[in-house]
């Protein structure tokens, strides 16, 4: 719940159209222009299915988060739910895990899209990555709308490519376009839909299952969103149906237009199947503008988990989970002292990426990649524990989740498929011990402290402000 105290309490200032964008933007990122490629060499066509697949654990995921928001809004979202249903531990686990892996990810944005720019004006990559992360300092000390509002133009940047991608697409495929003829299903029919059989599926779904990762975003902001019922259950609705349109309309585009074997993973630019369509298209320096869409996505990205980190740590302070001095907002209800440690540990980590110790970066990279399934499982549990509780109380609004005794449990039901089919592979089984490793530390660290007086001393304060 919002707190009561003016020193500590966040703003209300999105509007639904701030957090549609913001979780569009946080999808929409450089995995779609350079990783989609990995899944279709995989599953060829039939790549598809395992979209389709991953889309309904998100679609899932985000209506029971939906329906929690709605009835209780928190900025620390799955990390208070979490707490509510199983105890302070676990919204301290999930809380640190959580914040742990949006500062990770900031690190690769910007280090990413610091080597593009870099490579532009022959400079050393440092220094646009500093501009950068100084420049989104300025964004997230403004107020909360003001963020909101130069999000949503950055973001619609990125929508913008998507959408005008798309159109291009389709005049390829129908032969519109001068020098150009009618594709039709020729490259899906020379491979078949299905090429690599079950198998390749399976193999694309650990490609593209964190492809809707981000998307969660949305209800960290719809605490400081003006109604956050209506705002989260619209912005939601249409992150949705707008992420399938994308994501699925772009693969399908792909597939039929470009012959399979030409299709493949991507280190860069230059070998993105977006950029191999652009060519067909017979557009002149298609390289260079894949290389200018993925520095936006990358640096949209980096602004918006420097966002959530500073709430997610805002929140863990207010809960007693963090130390005092970061709950703290100004007269605009920004907290700037959360925004400030979230930016200098980002610049650890960005320091991590070119120190590059042996071994610890690919450990930590690994554990990111993981930490998502772990959120999907908490906010599920989470729910389960906590639906019959709404209904009690008659906290529940009109967001609700779908056929909530069975829908929550076909839903971890497939998280779990997911998590045996990554013990197949070496990288998967890598991926999960880091995680299990990550995961341990936090687990042991929120059943200590919470354990400590110092915390129970906190804990109350947090009660009499009535945020817990």
């Amino acid at each position: 719940m919002a707190p009561t105290s003016a020193s500590v309490s966040l703003k209300r200032g999105l509007k639904t159209r701030h957090l549609t964008m913001m979780g569009l933007g946080s999808a929409i990122g450089a995995g779609l222009f350079l990783g989609t490629g990995v899944g279709i060499a995989a599953a060829g066509p039939a790549v598809l299915i395992a979209y389709l697949i991953a889309g309904a654990i998100t679609v899932c995921i985000m209506q029971m988060l939906a329906e929690m928001v709605a009835a209780r809004p928190s900025s620390g979202t799955f990390s208070t739910y979490a707490e509510q249903a199983f105890g302070p531990w676990a919204g301290f686990a999930i809380g640190w895990l959580y914040w742990f892996m949006m500062i990770m990810i900031m690190a690769v944005e910007i280090t990413g899209a610091s080597a593009i720019i870099a490579a532009w004006f022959a400079i050393s990559p440092w220094i646009p990555a500093l501009i950068a992360i100084v420049a989104f300092t300025a964004i997230n000390f403004a107020a909360v709308k003001n963020f909101g509002e130069f999000e949503f133009w950055f973001a619609l940047i990125k929508v913008a490519v998507i959408v005008a991608f798309l159109i291009l697409g389709v005049a390829l495929w129908l032969g519109l376009l001068p020098g150009t003829s009618f594709v039709g299903m020729s490259n899906i029919a020379e491979v078949g839909f299905m090429p690599n059989g079950w198998g390749g599926v399976a193999t694309a779904m650990l490609a593209v299952a964190f492809a809707f990762g981000g998307i969660e975003l949305v209800t960290i902001a719809a605490a400081e969103s003006e109604d956050p019922e209506v705002a989260v259950h619209a912005a939601i609705r249409s992150i949705i149906w707008r992420i399938g349109i994308f994501y699925i309309g772009s693969v399908l585009l792909i597939v039929m237009l470009l012959p399979f074997g030409q299709i493949g993973g991507a280190d860069d630019a230059s070998e993105s199947p977006f950029t191999a369509v652009l060519h067909l298209a017979n557009i002149p320096g298609a390289v260079g503008i894949m290389e200018a869409v993925i520095v936006v996505a990358l640096l949209s990205a980096c602004n918006t988990q420097i966002y959530g980190s500073s709430r997610f740590l805002h929140n863990l302070a207010l809960r007693g989970d963090a130390p005092q001095t970061f709950a703290e907002t100004d007269s605009r209800g920004v907290p700037m002292r959360a925004v400030i440690v979230s930016v200098f540990f980002g610049f650890v980590a960005v320091a991590l990426q070119y120190w590059n110790p042996p071994g610890l970066l690919a450990f930590l990279l690994n554990a990111v990649g993981g930490c998502l399934i772990v959120i999907w499982f908490a906010i599920s549990f989470s729910f389960i524990r906590l639906h019959p509780r709404l209904v009690a109380s008659g906290e529940l609004t009109h967001v609700r989740m779908w056929v909530p005794g069975v829908l929550p449990w076909a839903t971890i039901a497939l998280a779990a498929a997911l998590v045996l089919l990554m013990l197949t592979t070496p990288d998967g089984r890598t991926q999960l011990l880091a995680v299990a490793v990550v995961v341990g530390i936090a687990v042991i660290a929120g059943v200590l402290w919470t354990r400590t007086d110092s915390f129970r001393t906190r804990a109350a304060q947090a009660a009499e402000r009535n945020i817990r």
